[in-house]
């Protein structure tokens, strides 16, 4: 394997952080403006939840190639294609989507765009750190998808406030098209494991079946993937829709204490307030074990959703503050079930088996805004609190469930 003798693996690890909230700018522009968008094209929830589910359409039925391809090319390639992609998705929504059927279509390739960029640039990231600092930055790179999350959401909601929706997907895209930029230019090259001729594309690479069994008998792997399944079920769930629920939540108190902050930007702190949680969490479970940490944690998120949905009429000081509990404790486990894949898959297959774990990760993240959408429609629509408690449910199911299994596994 080559090495990176320029740059320290703390300044290798401050470009990939910088580069990852760059990538992240039009991750959750839809989901600032989906209150907006939705009456505006006169979306139902379902379709609204569908929207924001196809994004991971895109990522997931890509991911597996573009980090199985780091195992045969120089990764920073793949990063830089994706930082193409993904602005050619913001820039696309913002100037040619006019409703349903495209914003599904640029949400798509936003996806395949983030897909080469957010896989691809933990194998960059661990490629060139090892030791025990590997688990803390690897917990220091999921965690600042919170971070990438909450500036894409005050931005959106910012530029839109000014200049229309279109002009906040616009302005997205000069977010990956940067990053890539920054970590092509800013970390050195490091040799693939691979001959480069096993680059080409095919179904093999696409989807390397024989790879993922052979590492989903890996117990500790396989349970890792699909506890990160559920883990982003629920966490894709609740984000797309934050926005919308403080709409519903501030619609309950009209005439009353109301919230003092436009939407997007109370979604954004949210979001970066859950950043330390999954750093802490990791730190925590190093300490318990991931297993018995991952099952408080999941229980925790489960059942705090369905509170937040319950307590929607109440003061907004209240909804706020369990928001923020539900989404740290939603974020507590994300590093501690990627750190532990890292650690539990073979070496030689680390990018086939990154690939497979956010394949897993992000299918589920497409299925929540979808099944949110959809519970709030069979529940009676966005405007009745029932609803938003059984939609609130249903993404937080899988970690209830996930919770229960690590604990009896735990106890074997």
């Amino acid at each position: 394997m080559g090495s990176d003798p320029i740059f320290s693996p703390r300044k290798v690890a401050g470009v990939m952080l910088a580069g990852h909230i760059l990538s992240m700018a039009g991750f959750s522009t839809f989901a600032a403006l989906l209150p907006q968008l939705r009456a505006l094209w006169h979306l139902s929830n379902s379709e609204a939840g569908i929207v924001s589910g196809t994004f991971f359409v895109g990522y997931a039925s890509t991911v597996s190639y573009w980090t199985a391809l780091t195992d045969r090319v120089d990764g920073r390639k793949v990063y830089l294609t994706g930082g193409l992609l993904a602005a050619a998705g913001s820039a696309g929504f913002g100037l040619f989507a006019h409703g349903f059927a495209g914003a599904v279509l640029f949400q798509v390739l936003l996806g395949i765009g983030v897909a080469a960029m957010y896989m691809p640039g933990l194998r960059l990231l661990s490629d060139r750190v090892s030791g025990p600092s590997q688990s803390r930055y690897i917990a220091f790179y999921t965690a600042f998808f919170g971070v990438g999350t909450a500036l894409s959401l005050a931005a959106a909601g910012a530029v839109s406030a000014l200049a229309g929706w279109q002009w906040a997907f616009i302005a997205a895209a000069a977010g990956p098209l940067a990053a890539g930029a920054l970590v092509f230019a800013g970390i050195g090259a490091h040799a693939p494991a691979a001959p480069a001729a096993a680059a080409r594309f095919s179904l093999a690479t696409l989807f390397p079946v024989a790879a993922w069994r052979r590492l989903l008998a890996n117990r500790p792997v396989a349970g890792f993937a699909l506890g990160y399944a559920m883990h982003c079920l629920e966490l894709f769930g609740s984000r797309s829709w934050m926005v919308a629920f403080l709409a519903f939540s501030a619609g309950l108190r009209l005439g009353g204490a109301t919230f003092p902050w436009n939407l997007a930007v109370i979604a954004a702190i949210v979001n970066v307030c859950a950043v330390p949680a999954s750093i802490i969490g990791n730190e925590i479970a190093l300490r318990i074990g991931r297993r018995r940490w991952i099952s408080i944690a999941m229980l925790g998120s489960g059942a705090s959703g369905m509170l937040l949905a319950g307590a929607a009429g109440w003061h907004w000081i209240a909804v706020l503050a369990i928001l923020v509990v539900y989404s740290m404790l939603v974020m507590a486990e994300s590093a501690t079930l990627t750190a532990g894949m890292v650690a539990a898959a073979p070496v030689e297959m680390r990018g086939t088996a990154m690939g497979l774990y956010s394949l897993m990760g992000f299918a589920g993240g497409m299925i929540g805004p979808m099944v949110f959408g959809a519970a709030l429609d069979a529940a009676g629509g966005a405007s009745r609190q029932a609803a938003w408690v059984l939609a609130y449910a249903s993404i937080g199911a899988g970690a209830l469930a996930s919770s229960y299994v690590a604990w009896r596994r735990g106890r074997g």
